[in-house]
């Protein structure tokens, strides 16, 4: 197989690109720096087409090498055939392959073999060829034996039927059929283990729907009731046609003596040997197709949360909302400094609201507190009640943002939140993590795994590996796209750095404490562990504002400021202007970027992102971002009547339909009939998470705390 063709197919991208980013990516090459850095050779593939493209390539290569270890492996049992091996050569899936191995995979002992030893194997041959023309009866006496314990023609006839069931089982060309009629025909069907007894699941205890129709999200619902043992699921095949199929392959001769048996072996060829195998492979693979739709929008979900605008300048009282533990509260400065930290009562069983409102009033004056950042976990819209009600007795101008907590607990709970905080109780690191939610998304969320940021479905029941990896990938494509600043960059932010380890963020932390602040990129060389390798890969993604290098601050990288400083010159400008902002304007000077290019021997694609870069040094991506919605008024669900327009936040998005968040405790669904006239097959196709979206409410249920929301206003 020529994987780079393949490739080149998939992924509708040209030949000279696969082959450039492979090339790449076998040098050792990271995926964010060949994205940003090697446009010119990969003709400007994103990072979300690149890794696509890696994930593809180990697959084909996985397969070529099971391909090559087939084919040695049956050329051992001197079995291997000129027509064999070009379809092993020839197979475009692991499956595949794997069919085609099957007859000579070492198999534990089965009837087919047992009756083999008993010497039943040229019995079965006569049946198979259909050319008898006495009885089988009367051909399988010749092979009672007590030596070879055949006692009876039964027993004989039985035998080299199962001889024959394996040998049909055994066929590639008929399991590829039949996995084939499955999905196009088949149905999977769930009922309950006890209609009585109610559950999440209701909807699938009568329930059967066409294979090929099954939506992800529906798969692994299935998935956990069978787990659950609240649900039996199986696949009902389109069992006469394959019957049908088997036999029309097999039956070649209308013989009397022989069809009925044919008929017997193929039946039980099926039910017995393929039709279970077919089954798990059909489940597995569907659930492998729902869960990497399931992963990739749990991707595009935590891109859109790390992604969030930053709130800067302002000083944030963090608060973490609790009942009986009380309100832990965190006052965090402009550079996400922890100034001072208390703990009020103002809900149930204290109930301490005027003491608790005072403390806050007092924290408020004393440090200029303008937004107040609470979570969104138990207890949230009680203390969102006490809040506004004092937001509206002050006259201080302050405000309050409702953010998603999921992982503030994990993250206060962890090793590395002791190391940042060895004096402060969880609490007090939970209700710290809330503010700096709020002044750097992005910074704070990457001390989380990522699993646990809870803007998915079902990601307890994927494989974990896979989305493991998915996930670290869309944090280290945010965070390089962002880039860090060298000298207030914490470990856990910078070991997201494209060619930068655990270890390695740690020793620049490390060198950071020792030296004190980098004053150019090229020290960085002197950081324990980091190569020239490293180097190159991280550099670019590594800003030093008021630096010895004015280039230092902006993300063009090392490699190019050559050809920076001759552009700069030949456009009539000194690097000191780089420093004091005085490039605005510049692209409008390149007329002729081709030209241009030539003459300062780079690309012409590396020449426009240095342009780009020198006009706005160090822009962030997120400035484009919806900023989150700031209140100082509060909702209680019993006050939405329908018909209601509100603006909310997109909180979650899921294959059915988004969670939205209008400001009062219970999120909203809108479904995704509900989000736009024209067809879409996936909510992401219209929102995204962070997204502010107005809303109508379509109905409201008190009692099952759900809240139907319209975005066809």
């Amino acid at each position: 197989m020529d994987i780079l063709a393949t490739l080149q197919q998939e992924l509708g991208i040209k030949y000279y690109q696969v082959e450039a980013a492979v090339k790449l990516i076998d040098e050792g090459n990271t995926i964010p720096f060949i994205a940003r850095y090697r446009k010119e050779a990969t003709g400007s593939l994103s990072d979300e087409v690149l890794r696509n493209l890696y994930e593809r390539l180990n697959y084909l290569r996985n397969l070529e090498e099971k391909k090559a270890q087939v084919i040695a492996t049956i050329k051992e049992q001197e079995k291997l055939t000129k027509e064999l091996e070009d379809k092993i050569n020839g197979a475009k899936t692991l499956v595949e392959v794997e069919d085609l191995y099957r007859p000579y995979r070492p198999k534990r002992r089965t009837r087919a073999m047992i009756a083999k030893e008993k010497g039943l194997e040229p019995l079965a041959n006569i049946i198979l060829l259909q050319k008898t023309t006495i009885s089988i009866e009367e051909e399988a006496r010749a092979y009672v034996s007590e030596e070879k314990e055949v006692g009876t023609v039964e027993e004989a006839i039985n035998g080299a039927l199962d001889i024959i069931a394996e040998s049909i089982s055994d066929e590639a060309e008929y399991r590829t059929y039949i996995r084939e009629m499955t999905m196009k025909e088949g149905l999977l069907v769930s009922e309950a283990k006890n209609k009585e007894e109610s559950s999440v699941y209701e909807m699938y205890y009568e329930y059967q729907e066409q294979l090929k129709k099954v939506a992800g999200h529906r798969i692994l619902a299935l998935n956990r009731g069978e787990k659950e043992k609240v649900l039996t699921v199986k696949v009902e095949a389109p069992e006469e046609k394959i019957l049908s199929y088997l036999q029309k392959k097999v039956i070649k001769n209308e013989n009397p003596n022989t069809i009925e048996l044919l008929k017997s072996a193929i039946e039980d060829s099926y039910k017995r040997l393929i039709s279970g195998a077919i089954e798990r492979e059909i489940r597995n693979a569907l659930t492998e197709k729902a869960e990497d739709g399931a992963i990739k929008v749990f991707g595009k979900n935590l891109e859109q949360l790390l992604m969030q605008p930053p709130i800067t300048g302002q000083t944030v009282l963090g608060w973490d909302p609790a009942f009986r533990t009380g309100c832990k509260l965190a006052v965090v400065d402009p550079t996400g400094k922890v100034l001072d930290t208390v703990v009020i009562y103002p809900t149930a069983p204290q109930n301490k609201v005027k003491e608790a409102k005072k403390t806050v009033y007092d924290l408020i004056k004393k440090y200029n507190i303008t937004l107040i950042s609470v979570g969104n976990g138990t207890a949230s819209r009680e203390s969102e009640q006490v809040i506004a009600e004092l937001l509206h007795e002050i006259k201080e101008p302050v405000q309050y943002v409702i953010v998603n907590e999921a992982g503030a607990s994990v993250y206060s709970a962890s090793k590395l939140a002791t190391e940042e905080f060895p004096n402060f109780d969880v609490g007090q690191r939970s209700a710290t993590s809330i503010a700096r939610r709020l002044q750097d998304p992005l910074a704070e969320l990457v001390k989380i795994d990522p699993k646990s940021i809870g803007v998915g479905q079902y990601q307890h029941d994927m494989n974990q590996k896979k989305l493991g990896e998915t996930l670290t990938g869309v944090v280290e494509d945010c965070v390089n796209k962002v880039g860090v600043d060298l000298n207030t960059a914490s470990a856990s932010l910078l070991e997201y750095i494209s060619g930068v380890s655990k270890t390695i963020a740690k020793n620049i932390v490390a060198y950071r404490e020792e030296n004190g602040k980098f004053t150019n990129r090229r020290q960085l060389l002197k950081v324990a562990k980091l190569g020239p390798k490293a180097f190159e890969q991280c550099a670019g993604f590594m800003r030093i504002s008021d630096g010895e290098q004015p280039l230092d601050g902006t993300s063009v990288h090392p490699e190019s400021y050559e050809g920076a400083k001759q552009l700069l010159k030949l456009l009539g400008y000194e690097e000191d202007d780089l420093r004091r902002g005085n490039l605005k304007g510049i692209s409008k000077k390149v007329t002729n970027p081709k030209q241009l290019a030539d003459q300062l021997g780079m690309g012409e694609i590396t020449l426009l992102d240095i342009v780009k870069e020198l006009e706005k040094p160090a822009r962030d991506p997120r400035e484009e971002m919806p900023k989150p919605v700031l209140r100082t008024d509060v909702l209680d669900m019993k006050d939405l009547k329908e018909g209601m327009v509100l603006k909310g936040t997109v909180r979650n998005v899921i294959d059915f339909g988004a969670f939205v968040d209008i400001g009062v405790h219970q999120d909203g669904l809108v479904h995704i009939s509900q989000m736009t006239d024209r067809y879409i097959k996936h909510p992401l196709e219209v929102v995204s998470v962070g997204d502010i979206v107005e809303v109508k409410v379509m109905s409201v249920d008190l009692e099952k705390k759900r809240i139907q929301l319209t975005m066809k206003l």
